[in-house]
């Protein structure tokens, strides 16, 4: 009980505090604008309110200008965020087009036996590039990413080597994109695949739905190249 008084006598001083402070603030406002009022004359509340009206107009511009200024950067930082992802897309599809990335898509995969050294490096460049005409989006053999300098070569006869790899059958080539154009690449009548057949080499190949070639893992320099300016 003596908790509850104590705190009501405490809320009630603090308004009276409060209200007098406002009344002597309202009073003192009151007293003074009426007083400045009665004695200023015509003119010089004429320009009074002229330097009123200027100071909030010359506020309203600065705050216009402020928000225009806002405005502007928010449509900057939009823009820029918009080129950010731009070019970060198109920097993903230039390495995932150079073979830095991973791919998965259909395709066909292709098999090569090599009995008693048959197969050799022209065989496997010349399947390449029957499947790049086929319009082959990612190519890779013996899970070797082939890109632009991948040198496929044959090395005294005795194994083939690709991207400077050493690799011996049996040779496992996968192709990324479309199933149809890519088995009609290589089964065209007098095609790669009978040519193969012709001359006494095993190849079997298989369309599937999901192939998965991974990222080149070498390095692309260019020595005497550079870009046109």
């Amino acid at each position: 009980m003596k908790e509850k008084l104590s705190l009501t006598i405490i809320i009630g001083f603090t308004a009276f505090i409060f209200t007098m402070v406002m009344f002597t603030q309202f009073k003192t406002i009151e007293q003074t604008d009426i007083t400045a009022i009665e004695t200023m004359r015509e003119t010089e509340l004429r320009e009074e309110l002229a330097r009123i009206k200027a100071e909030y107009e010359e506020v309203e511009t600065k705050l216009n200008d402020t928000e225009n200024k806002i405005d502007e950067y928010e449509n900057q930082m939009k823009n820029e965020e918009d080129s950010t992802k731009i070019l970060e897309k198109e920097l993903e599809e230039a390495k995932m087009y150079l073979g830095y990335t991973n791919v998965i898509g259909q395709g066909i995969e292709i098999t090569l036996i090599d009995s008693n050294r048959s197969i050799e490096s022209y065989d496997l460049i010349n399947l390449v590039n029957e499947l790049k005409i086929a319009g082959a989006e990612a190519i890779s053999i013996n899970d070797n990413r082939i890109v632009s300098t991948t040198e496929i070569v044959d090395i005294i006869n005795k194994y083939i080597m690709i991207n400077g790899k050493r690799i011996s059958g049996p040779y496992i080539i996968k192709a990324i994109g479309d199933q149809k154009y890519l088995e009609s690449g290589i089964t065209l009548k007098n095609g790669y695949i009978d040519e193969m057949k012709a001359n006494g080499k095993s190849i079997s190949y298989e369309k599937k739905d999901e192939i998965i070639i991974n990222a080149y893992d070498g390095n692309i320099e260019m020595q005497y190249s550079s870009a046109v300016e």
